[in-house]
């Protein structure tokens, strides 16, 4: 990161500020973390302080009013007190109260009231009248509040009509025991200028630690202020430093949610801080001015033999002159040697010009012989790749003739193996022909067979029928006998006459189908002979085709064979060809990578030229330079 201002100063201006603020940081923020860590710690102990107070007043409020509370409790549980509001004498009543009111003092009056509202006794009798002439009694909040058996600080901001004062109204109710009904209220006036006693020893232990500003204050939890040491001109807490105690409900009491708080000015309680700060900061001032005078010493010494030595590099750079040695006078430290260090550095840059300047002279002269063996040469590789075009030109139509002879010597192929495969599918067909062929002449021999077992059966079927038609011949005779029977029998015989007529019947009805399956056999046997006769014909014709089938299959077997050795010789054809092709591109792959390697070769010659025209202008340049020192 540069930085304008800084990077306009000189080396020891730069050192002189970084050495002073070295030394300037380190220690103001150690000034400032010793008061920040000091502030935070007085801080907190100020806080715990002043919580402390604030708890020990809350704490002994808390105990003064719930005594008292206790106190009055047992009061209104009297029997004189009871007494006093069933029977309406009063006189011991008053006489009780006189006596409380002598033993604590801290109570300005005591009044008892019955629950309509009027002083019925009191602890001096101007304090009934004064309640006496009083018709608001019960519109007040503390005679409400005890009706309902609790304890209220309302009231105690303002002065009190009959007291004259701030009074703490402590009221409870007055309750028959035997009816559990309420008789009354008893009133306990506690003098509220007793709170400024109770606060005093606190005042005066901030006093003795110097707190001056230090005050408490009392507060209900709706912010109202019951007391403040400050009085009651006293504005808002503003700037100052506020720790508060709230009076829990632990103990039951008046002032239960009431806050306590302690305050104090926090610049009257920081004061010892700030006074330690202001002393760490002037301490810290001049161990700066110090720092800055010890600083600049230091720079002024580190940059003399600098300045002594930037003075023989300026004489150099601008004179070129290295035949004077560097003589600065320096200590022993690193500025010394770094001195020293220089005077050999430009002893040893002398003999490197004079060597600069001989091995330039060698270098010019060699840049120029390979510049010119590089450009003959690259004239000679673009001849060669001018005819290893013409070659890659000429191997690509050597390839495509290749390719094209190859695809034709495939098609060739690929027709042959076709053929052969029609040639095995015409042969397979032919045996399955002629299996057919064998198959149907043996099945002609079986039908024949089979028509000559079938003629026999008709003619065994037709003697059958005769001896059916015998047998239903007979049986008509017997039928006409049997009726001539039953006809002789007279009235007995009817019914055996109706057997011989059904019998003769069916005879007839026989007689009848008998003729006609004669018909039919007739009818039979004529077709099966025809059918007989036609079959021995089929059967004649189906053995000239099997022998015309085979006959087809032996000279089907002969083309076969030839087309086979044709699909051989196509396939040793295609062969060589593939060969020949493979053999084609492995010589066009070939000149390809030796094109690939001549444009290589072309760009490294070219990239050659352009080094060696790189290294004329650089060995022109090192002349230059060497040419700018003497020696």
């Amino acid at each position: 990161m540069h930085l304008p201002l800084i990077g306009s100063l000189t080396l020891r201006g730069r050192l002189t500020l970084y050495v002073t603020l070295l030394c300037v940081i380190p220690l103001l923020a150690l000034n400032v973390l010793q008061t920040r860590g000091a502030r935070r710690m007085v801080e907190e102990q100020i806080r715990a302080s002043l919580l402390r107070e604030a708890e020990g007043v809350k704490d002994l409020m808390e105990a003064t009013l719930a005594e008292r509370e206790a106190s009055l409790r047992s009061w209104a549980e009297d029997v004189v007190v009871r007494s006093a509001l069933r029977t309406g004498n009063t006189q011991p009543a008053d006489a009780l109260l006189a006596l409380l009111q002598r033993r604590y003092l801290t109570l300005n009056g005591i009044v008892l009231f019955n629950d309509e509202g009027h002083a019925i006794s009191a602890s001096t009798p101007a304090l009934r009248d004064a309640y006496a002439g009083m018709h608001d009694v019960r519109e007040t909040a503390w005679f409400r509040e005890a009706q309902q058996g609790r304890t209220t600080g309302e009231g105690v901001t303002a002065e009190d009509p009959v007291f004259g004062v701030r009074v703490l109204s402590l009221a409870v109710p007055v309750v028959d025991p035997a009816t559990d009904t309420r008789l009354g209220v008893l009133l306990a006036a506690f003098d509220w200028a007793q709170v400024d006693g109770l606060v005093q020893p606190a005042l005066a232990r901030a006093r003795q630690r110097s707190l001056d500003s230090f005050a408490l204050a009392l507060r209900r939890a709706d912010g109202a202020v019951l007391f403040d040491t400050r009085g009651k001109d006293a504005g808002g807490d503003g700037e100052l430093l506020a720790v508060e105690a709230v009076n829990g409900t632990a103990v039951k009491d008046v002032g239960d949610g009431w806050r306590f708080v302690a305050l104090v000015d926090p610049d009257e309680a920081y004061a010892p801080v700030d006074g330690l700060r202001t002393v760490a900061m002037l301490m810290a001032l001049g161990f700066g001015v110090l720092a800055v005078a010890g600083a600049w010493l230091l720079a002024r010494g580190i940059t003399r033999p600098v300045l002594a030595l930037r003075a023989a590099v300026t004489r150099i750079v601008r004179e070129g002159d290295l035949t004077r040695d560097i003589d600065v006078k320096a200590g022993d430290d690193e500025v010394g040697e770094l001195a020293g260090a220089f005077g050999q550095l430009v002893k040893q840059l002398r003999e490197s010009v004079r060597s600069m300047q001989s091995g330039t002279r060698v270098l010019s002269e060699t840049v120029a012989e390979l510049q010119r063996a590089s450009e003959q040469q690259e004239r000679n590789v673009a001849r060669q790749a001018t005819a290893l075009q013409e070659t890659q030109v000429t191997a690509q139509e050597i390839k495509q003739t290749s390719l094209l002879a190859s695809e034709k010597a495939e098609d060739v192929l690929g027709r042959a193996s076709r053929a052969e495969e029609v040639g095995r599918e015409g042969e397979e067909d032919i045996r399955d022909s002629l299996g057919g062929f064998q198959s149907l002449l043996e099945q002609s021999k079986q039908m024949t067979e089979r028509i000559s077992q079938l003629n026999e059966r008709t003619r065994q079927i037709g003697g059958i029928t005769g001896t059916v038609k015998d047998l239903a011949d007979q049986s008509n005779m017997l039928a006409l006998n049997a009726a001539i029977e039953a006809a002789r029998s007279g009235e007995h015989g009817k019914g055996f006459g109706v057997v011989a007529r059904e019998i003769r019947n069916l005879a007839d009805q026989s007689i009848q189908a008998t003729e006609r399956v004669r018909d039919i056999l007739n009818d039979l046997g004529g077709s099966i002979l025809s059918t007989a006769k036609m079959t021995e014909a089929g059967h004649a014709r189906v053995e000239a085709g099997v022998e015309q089938v085979r006959s087809s299959g032996e000279r089907l077997k002969e083309l076969a064979t030839i087309i086979q050795d044709n699909a051989a010789a196509v396939r040793q054809i295609a062969g060589a060809v593939s060969q020949q092709n493979a053999g084609i591109a492995q010589i066009f792959t070939a000149v390809t990578d030796l094109s690939s390697m001549m444009s290589d070769t072309q760009q490294s010659l070219a990239a050659t030229t352009r080094a060696a025209k790189l290294l004329q202008e650089v060995s022109g340049q090192m002349q230059d330079v060497a040419r700018a020192y003497r020696t």
